[in-house]
């Protein structure tokens, strides 16, 4: 009797040479990169727009992430280095390089913050025209915010022309006051000086940090889930984060500093065997809910030095992993309430990342939440998709859609982030 995990096992991600595979001679389509640089891994994904609706992923590149803590940089040569190795896997497999090419790059961590903000013009009986839009974002966006953090995105909710509300585009129309709501996120400058900087010296140029559940969700939420309300909850390796949609745009988002890691950590401290040993355990007996287990399966627990393994039951194991799990999604339950927005949310829960893997972890966070949760797998590409099936990769592919989106509305790359970064610093000193 055998009760590993078998449908949650995901194998390293390997490029095999197939049809996919590119030559450097080929002229490829404008390519967008997605960088997921993650506290386990980095992800890297690269795409060529067929047309403004169409991505094809023609390359993908993953390697073990060293130099970063609860999704922060803590060690600049170690993180350069594991993002060197992702993009060399994933240049090799598309055919390309990618020194010349804009890259969109994932940001976490629980330095991030994000709150709505309103903004208010007065356009005295006259047509609104785009240049009012952007001055009342302009003046949404005017709001007093810590020394030490920038933004990062300014993200339009709604518009509202006199008693008129609920606005998607209030271009031409006519009225005495336009008003808007936008959600803010803001990061830390050091945090942001730190990516930004591994990239530059991994040989990379940034076109725009994004935060990572934003870019989730352009990879696995339908419009109508964003329209009639959902909540996505993106858990990394060192970061758990949040995002809620509601009428087709975020209201909402958190970061908190709990993550894979910490479950895998737990097992390694709980079983005393080494992390390496705890995180095949977790992926291989794992699961969110102790009560299914039969209470007699053994499972051999790896010790350090020469002594033998242990045998320790299954429950035991999964009891260690369920006392996490509940505390990460009951914290994001606790912050649905305290923000107002879980009466909001009527299409219910998605939950995305590596640890969505974790056996019967819908039907724990269904008691929760007290909604009905799906597993949010990346989805909207065509191409070498089978590299990416699963929520581990779910940030990679949004951060390329993400970028599709910009070159849809036309978006050009007038000032590289490095460049606003060392504007950033010029102020503060």
């Amino acid at each position: 009797m055998n009760e590993k995990n078998e449908d949650n096992e995901v194998p390293e991600m390997q490029i095999p040479e197939n049809e996919y595979s590119r030559t450097m001679d080929q002229e490829p389509g404008e390519l967008v990169v997605g960088l997921d640089i993650g506290t386990t891994k980095i992800c890297c994904v690269v795409g060529e727009i067929i047309d403004d609706c169409v991505v094809d992923i023609i390359g993908v590149g993953t390697a073990p992430s060293q130099g970063l803590k609860k999704g922060v940089v803590v060690n600049i040569e170690s993180t350069v280095s594991s993002i060197q190795r992702a993009v060399s896997i994933a240049e090799d497999a598309a055919g390309v390089d990618l020194s010349s090419v804009y890259v969109y790059v994932g940001i976490a961590g629980n330095h991030i913050k994000g709150f709505n903000s309103p903004g208010i013009l007065a356009i005295n009986n006259r047509e609104i025209k785009q240049a009012d839009i952007d001055e009342v974002i302009s003046a949404a966006r005017t709001v007093k915010i810590s020394e030490n953090q920038r933004v990062i995105h300014v993200m339009p909710q709604e518009y509202m022309v006199d008693d008129h509300t609920g606005i998607q585009n209030p271009v031409g129309m006519t009225g005495v006051r336009l008003v808007t709501n936008v959600h803010i996120v803001t990061a830390d400058i050091g945090a942001v000086h730190n990516v930004v900087t591994c990239c530059n010296k991994a040989g990379l140029e940034v076109a725009e940090l994004v935060l990572e559940s934003i870019a989730s969700a352009n990879a696995v939420l339908s419009a109508d889930e964003m329209e009639l309300g959902v909540a996505l909850i993106d858990i990394g390796g060192g970061t758990t984060d949040l995002a809620v949609f509601c009428d087709g745009t975020i209201r909402h988002t958190y970061e908190v500093g709990l993550g894979g890691h910490n479950l895998t950590n737990d097992i390694s401290v709980g079983l005393r065997t080494p992390l390496q040993d705890a995180e095949r355990l977790k992926e291989d007996y794992g699961g969110a809910i102790s009560s299914v287990i039969k209470p007699n399966f053994v499972v051999d627990v790896p010790t350090v030095g020469d002594r033998e393994p242990r045998k320790v039951t299954q429950k035991v194991l999964v009891d260690i992993l369920e006392a996490r799990i509940v505390e990460i999604l009951e914290m994001m339950n606790r912050e649905l309430i305290a923000s107002g927005q879980k009466n909001k949310i009527n299409g219910g829960v998605v939950i995305t990342g590596g640890t969505a893997l974790l056996a019967n972890l819908v039907e724990l966070a269904e008691q929760i939440f007290d909604l009905p949760v799906r597993i949010g797998y990346p989805a909207g590409v065509t191409g070498r998709v089978e590299d990416l099936h699963s929520p581990r990769c779910t940030t990679g592919v949004g951060l390329v859609m993400f970028g599709r989106n910009k070159h849809s509305e036309g978006f050009r790359h007038e000032q590289s982030v490095v460049g606003r970064v060392k504007d950033w610093l010029k102020k503060m000193m």
